[in-house]
This record gives C-alpha cells, sequence and structure tokens, in this order.
C-alpha cells in the first residue's frame, strides 16, 4: 500500500528526530569520488538529502547547492549542519514529487538513496533529467535487490520491499537518450552513520544530459 506524503514525512521526522544524524554527517563515499567531475560555481541540487550530509559535502567544494527533503527535522538538521561547517545551503521542506522543478536550471543532480515505487521512481528521473542543463550530470547510488539478502546478513539500510528496490534495467529505460557515463552493480561496504552499515548490494550511475 503506497504511503502519502505527509505519512512518509512523518516517518522521516521521527528517524530524524534524535540528535545523532543517522546516516552521520559525512557525504556518501559514491558522489565523493565524482568529485573530479564537478567545478566551483556549478548549481546542484539534491532531492531526499535528509540530514543534509550530501548537500553540505557539495557546497564544500565550491558549489551552489539546493536540497530538498518530506522532512521538516531533516531540514534543520541540514541547516545546523551547513553552519557548523561554514557554507550556504538552500534547504527546503518540499515533496519532490510535487515541487515545480524548473527547466535546465542544474549543472549536477546528486539521488543518493532516493527510493521510489516504479511510477514515482520514472516520474522524478524524468523531472531530474529535464531540470538539468545540456551536459549537466546526474549521480546516483541506490539499493538494488540483493539488499535483501544482505539484511538478512547482518547488513542496515534500505528498503524492505523488492518494488522499491532498483536493477540496472530499470536505470538504464529512465536514463535512455542520455550519455551513460557509469551504470552498474557494485558491492559496498557502508559505514554511513547508524542505518547504513555493512556489506551492501547497490547500483551506480553517472548520467550526462545530452
Amino acid at each position: 500500500m503506497n504511503e502519502t506524503a505527509s505519512e512518509r514525512a512523518a516517518m522521516w521526522d521521527a528517524r530524524y528526530e534524535p540528535a545523532p544524524y543517522a546516516y552521520g554527517e559525512a557525504a556518501n563515499a559514491f558522489l565523493v569520488a565524482q568529485a573530479p567531475r564537478l567545478e566551483r560555481g556549478m548549481r546542484a541540487l539534491v532531492p531526499g538529502d535528509g540530514e543534509g550530509r550530501n548537500g553540505v559535502w557539495l557546497a564544500e567544494q565550491g558549489l551552489v547547492v539546493d536540497t530538498l527533503d518530506l522532512s521538516a527535522q531533516g531540514v534543520a538538521k541540514a541547516r545546523r549542519l551547513a553552519a557548523v561547517r561554514g557554507v550556504s545551503l538552500n534547504a527546503a521542506q518540499a515533496d519532490a514529487l510535487a515541487w515545480a522543478w524548473p527547466r535546465e536550471a542544474y549543472d549536477v543532480v546528486a539521488l543518493i538513496y532516493l527510493h521510489l515505487a516504479a511510477d514515482e521512481r520514472r516520474f522524478l528521473h524524468g523531472r531530474a533529467l529535464a531540470a538539468l542543463r545540456p551536459g549537466g550530470l546526474l549521480i546516483l547510488e541506490a539499493f538494488r535487490p540483493e539488499q535483501l539478502a544482505a539484511h538478512a546478513a547482518g547488513a542496515r539500510g534500505g528498503p524492505r520491499e523488492a518494488r522499491l528496490l532498483y536493477t540496472v534495467a530499470d536505470l538504464a529505460a529512465d536514463f535512455a537518450g542520455q550519455e551513460i557515463v557509469e551504470l552498474a552493480e557494485a558491492s559496498a561496504v557502508l559505514d554511513e552513520g547508524a542505518l547504513h552499515v555493512g556489506a551492501s548490494a547497490v547500483v551506480r550511475a553517472v548520467v550526462r544530459k545530452v
């Protein structure tokens, strides 16, 4: 059964309300590995940025960064993290599925563990591509179906429903017609706060808008 936006927001508020950062304060390692592709002054968007770790890191690289999250608690913590790190971050509480996406406004869109059901996933990926300027980069890391077995082996992280997990074939279809710089399954040993921990099954993509 699909949750409403308000139900999703309440769930994430409960997760982010405690003082520790649920997924840590360090950026996702795959995003960090893309640093050579980034330039100061680029404009970046991070939908579903939670407590801000990825948006803040992009701002530290000299990018102009907008972030979105459903959770008021997450947005407040993102703003605090940016203040502590001494960077500017435009963090807004918004549902990425209902947000008024601009067209050709960004050089980078980062989608890090933003998991949605198939119809919502295709919709959001289409909006993300439209929001990129020609030549802009979409950077994505998500869990794939094999993460369900990783849960059984003790890993923490990711949805417990197969319909919310992504495959290479899903992403190849979503980004058809664009330049696929990288698209692959990977195994990652995660150490992101208390909730992304252990040997995990992920899919990664870097897509350049043509």
